[in-house]
């Protein structure tokens, strides 16, 4: 019987997994929806000789897999790759096809956790499976992770384990995860592959503000929805400063260098702002920001409540958690309770051996191309990892098309991949895996 090719199963593995309703919602006490897909790639392991781990937390439902293939030097440290299972809510009436399907057409393969990571994960798959089935002996051990509960932190899914299973992970010195290694065209057929070196710490943060109750007929002077409601406006005008960190630093020298475009690192938004549909994700990474995600209050029309509750997401650069806390602080006034719970950034730098076997693999599938580090503005799982000590690189190649706006789908409508950029990713990460 024929062989499947990975850049073939990798279609399959996307869509079938995207189909799989992980769907990671605000409830806390609900059970976990990972369990199907964990068993899903256990199985898929397991049919190639792994002997996965399967390990739920506390959480009924959180379901985690890691499997480890040993390579030619264990005193080498392992390299750890991994990808989560769990996707955020998506409203069917607002997509072109039901986000659960898995459709592949025109060319995507469509559906919520294409891009944010169920591709990736498909990706991991169809090339550990390859590794297994062919024999091949890695430089070193590769522990394949797949996880849950990332979109709310990680803290049933990454962070558990760290924290509870950390033996799974022995060794392990390096990572490589999501949003990083996609393509940019940044001119006529010129392409850079962006990896991710740093990410903004996030902070999610709960307000409250209190007053008086009673009948709506009456007439308060501290009513908890107006002194609360008064804050998230001032917090949503509110623009933290403008900081040029290093990624961002180096992003714009790369892109300068490659396209002859020269950027004025005096007025760092001007700069960004000639990137493009780059504009918007590196944008987000000049500044703090502070986003009003949830408003709760009141539950009867002529009720005044006591209590208005409000959740906020924020996100800070690399050294400005302290003065981001006090900053909110003063924004949000003396009148509202704050409670936040924070994951700090991570960062690391865009050298060493492993950066350079990124840049070789993409050369080999697209040569000239250039690759170049950026910082995420975004939270993935690495910041659980970094608890170990393991340097992370955001690499999960995919050769995009020049038009499409990768950003914005992510937790975005009609969240798509293209079929060839899977089938492209998957070719990389095997010569990439093949001499890391």
């Amino acid at each position: 019987m024929a062989v499947a090719d990975p850049a073939d199963e990798v279609v399959a593995f996307a869509s079938e997994l995207i189909a799989l309703d992980t769907t990671n919602s605000a409830d806390t006490a609900a059970a976990g929806r990972e369990r199907v897909a964990a068993e899903y790639v256990a199985e898929k392991l397991a049919e190639v000789g792994y002997a996965p781990t399967y390990v739920e937390s506390g959480a009924p439902g959180k379901g985690n897999v890691v499997v480890r293939l040993e390579g030619a030097d264990p005193g080498r440290g392992a390299l750890l790759v991994h990808g989560h299972l769990d996707v955020v809510p998506a409203d069917a009436t607002e997509w072109s096809v039901h986000p659960f399907s898995g459709e592949v057409r025109d060319g995507y393969v469509w559906g919520r956790g294409a891009v944010d990571m169920k591709g990736m994960v498909a990706m991991t798959v169809a090339t550990a499976r390859r590794f297994k089935r062919d024999g091949v002996v890695p430089p070193r051990d590769l522990i394949f992770a797949f996880v849950a509960d990332e979109e709310a932190g990680g803290f049933a899914g990454a962070r558990w384990l760290v924290d509870n299973r950390p033996e799974l992970f022995d060794g392990a010195t390096e990572a490589i995860g999501e949003v990083g290694g996609f393509s940019v065209t940044l001119a006529d057929d010129v392409r850079a592959y962006l990896v991710q070196t740093a990410e903004k710490g996030a902070m999610w943060l709960r307000l409250k503000a209190t007053g008086t109750a009673g009948h709506g007929s009456m007439m308060y002077e501290d009513s908890a929805i107006a002194t609360l409601g008064a804050a998230v406006a001032r917090l949503q005008a509110h623009r933290f400063p403008v900081v040029l960190t290093d990624p961002v630093r180096d992003f714009l020298a790369g892109v300068a260098e490659i396209t002859g475009m020269a950027f004025d690192l005096d007025d760092p938004e001007a700069a960004v702002a000639r990137l493009g549909n780059l504009a918007r994700m590196i944008g987000a990474t000049l500044r703090d920001t502070a986003n009003v995600t949830m408003f709760e209050a009141g539950y009867k029309s002529n009720v005044v409540p006591s209590v208005a509750r409000a959740t906020v997401d924020g996100r800070m650069l690399p050294g400005r958690e302290a003065a981001f806390e006090v900053e909110l602080a003063e924004v949000l006034g003396p009148d509202v309770e704050l409670l936040w719970d924070t994951l700090p950034p991570v960062a690391t730098t865009f050298d060493g051996a492993l950066v350079d076997a990124m840049a070789a693999a993409i050369a080999a599938e697209d040569p000239g191309a250039a690759v170049l580090p950026y910082m995420v503005s975004a939270s993935t799982d690495a910041k659980s990892f970094a608890r170990l000590g393991i340097r992370h690189f955001g690499f999960a190649p995919l050769r995009l098309p020049p038009d499409l706006d990768f950003a914005a789908l992510f937790h975005g409508v009609d969240e798509r991949v293209p079929v060839d950029a899977l089938r492209f990713g998957t070719r990389v990460l095997d010569r990439f895996l093949r001499t890391s």
